[in-house]
């Protein structure tokens, strides 16, 4: 039990290493490609913040993902570990095509997919919404579905207005702005470390419980602080492909479109957040820098096939990471059996 509790374990963390290469490098992708910031710079703010967020954070998110498997505890520790395998396998496949697809998606997707095959549509915890808190898959794909739509609207008015407030300034307040866009990168990098890092963790606390080595359902110290370094890592070492779709593909970017990005971004990730809703990075940020080029009136300079891309990544990331969850079930209980 031992060995598979810790290669689960490795798989929950190779989740979070792949998770850094897609969503932790949105946190720094505007302030990059606006060069209000070096690459070297960018990450040290963006370590910094991502670990404070999963450390000082709450555990609603972690609570969320961590109760979506139902299984009895000796088929916990193989359903999640594949549930795993299947969502990192997916992040890598999208990664290296340079597609910022929704780790979220992928790590519901792997975990569903391995536990129906695993025992049955009862080895999952379909929830709901128990008022603004998601319980559950649905609860999941509801705060998953809904936050795009928000970062749109939000990175629309906010440009908007910004704008509006900005007509009469010069090229003095370059400076202010690209300021002021590092403080929006550094809150960014912190609501995410505060939503994404407790995937793998929930994960990982899950894993724990039903392996007989936790009481209940507490996020431990080392759990926090192993996940946030993980994650962070994921940034440096593979998260410049995900940087050029979203700061450069996707609209050409101003230091006063990032900051409106940005703001947008980390005010609905820090929201939900709150009330425990695992979102997307990924599709937040991507959803507000299309915002924002909207919020310009230039519709023709938003790149539409890449955002066409984009959502077609979207769309069959959960299927997909349930379909290779359900491999790696089989091929987890293969090698067991030998």
């Amino acid at each position: 039990m031992d060995a598979a509790l810790y290669l689960a374990i490795a798989l929950a963390l190779a989740f979070a290493l792949t998770n850094g290469f897609h969503d932790a490098a949105n946190a720094i992708a505007t302030l990059v490609a606006t060069r209000g910031a070096t690459p070297l710079q960018a990450i040290s703010l963006s370590s910094t913040f991502n670990l404070l967020g999963a450390i000082v954070f709450g555990t609603a998110v972690a609570d969320t993902i961590g109760s979506i498997v139902q299984l009895p505890s000796g088929e916990t520790v193989a359903a999640i570990g594949a549930g795993l395998a299947g969502a990192t396998a997916w992040n890598l496949i999208t990664w290296w095509r340079g597609m910022p697809s929704s780790s979220g998606h992928a790590l519901v997707g792997g975990l569903v997919g391995s536990a129906i095959a695993a025992g049955g549509t009862h080895a999952v915890n379909w929830g709901g919404m128990d008022g603004l808190h998601p319980v559950g898959v649905i609860g999941t794909l509801v705060a998953l579905l809904v936050s795009p739509p928000i970062g749109f609207a939000v990175g629309f008015i906010l440009l908007r207005l910004t704008r509006r407030a900005a007509r009469r300034w010069t090229d003095r307040w370059r400076g202010p702005v690209v300021g002021s866009e590092w403080v929006a990168a550094a809150g960014l990098s912190y609501s995410h470390g505060a939503n994404d890092a407790q995937k793998a963790m929930g994960v990982i606390t899950a894993l724990l419980l039903a392996s007989g080595h936790a009481q209940d359902f507490t996020v431990p110290l080392w759990v926090k602080v192993v996940t946030g370094l993980t994650l962070t890592l994921g940034t440096a070492l593979g998260g410049w492909r995900i940087v050029r779709t979203v700061g450069r593909r996707i609209f050409n970017l101003r230091p006063l479109d990032s900051l409106a990005s940005q703001v947008t971004s980390t005010a609905v990730i820090f929201g939900a957040s709150l009330v425990g809703g695992p979102v997307s990075t990924t599709q937040i940020v991507s959803s507000s820098v299309v915002g924002t080029g909207a919020g310009r009136r230039r519709w023709r300079h938003v790149r539409w096939e890449v955002v066409r891309s984009m959502g077609i990544a979207w769309v069959t990331t959960l299927p997909a990471a349930a379909l290779l969850g359900v491999a790696f079930l089989g091929l987890w209980k293969g090698v067991a059996s030998l």
